[in-house]
């Protein structure tokens, strides 16, 4: 089962870009999507910006 965020989340289409390795999809947005912050954050309504991993760490390299 999916993370409902993730048809909407820029980790699917930074994936899909090939900007980002595809194991962040696999471990959460397809696993364990409970144990990631951007979800939590959502959840919770708390701003968080399009480049921070699902671990929480930002990624400057992601635009």
């Amino acid at each position: 089962m999916n993370c409902k965020w993730y048809n909407v989340c820029p980790m699917k289409y930074f994936s899909e870009q090939g900007k980002l390795e595809k194991r962040w999809i696999e471990n959460y947005c397809k696993g364990n999507w409970k144990d990631c912050i951007r979800f939590q954050k959502e959840e919770k309504g708390i701003y968080h910006p399009d480049n921070m991993l699902p671990n929480g760490e930002i990624d400057k390299k992601l635009k």
